[in-house]
């Protein structure tokens, strides 16, 4: 598969690689944007913040996070990304799993008032 783009109201994710394992992303939050806050049932991820500031929730815990540190998402926990600098933030994503599809994600709270 190519990689491929898809543009959000925060950002946009491109799809460097989909393995029948694992995937990898890449994550442009926009200045001052933040993902819904939500989960996943059938994958963990693991991001590395590439350039920017970002202020990420795991569960209960909110800590801010910035270029070269990382985060490890467990699977079925709540969590967001926050850009809270005035630059783009990128991120690289590698989720693991059995399955890796859009339609995994449960909304709880969004900005945009996508699917709750």
């Amino acid at each position: 598969m190519d990689q491929y783009t898809e543009q959000r109201p925060w950002g946009s994710f491109t799809i460097l690689e989909d393995k029948d394992n694992f995937k990898t992303k890449r994550l442009d939050v926009l200045p001052e944007k933040r993902l819904s806050l939500q989960s996943h049932q059938r994958r963990s991820e693991h991001w590395i913040i590439v350039t920017g500031s970002a202020r990420i929730t795991v569960a209960d815990e909110i800590k801010n996070y910035s270029k070269g540190e990382h985060v490890f998402v467990p699977k079925g926990n709540k969590h967001r990304i926050e850009n809270i600098g005035k630059s783009l933030l990128t991120i690289v994503e590698v989720q693991l799993g059995d399955y890796f599809g859009e339609d995994d994600i449960i909304r709880y709270d969004d900005d945009f008032e996508r699917h709750i």
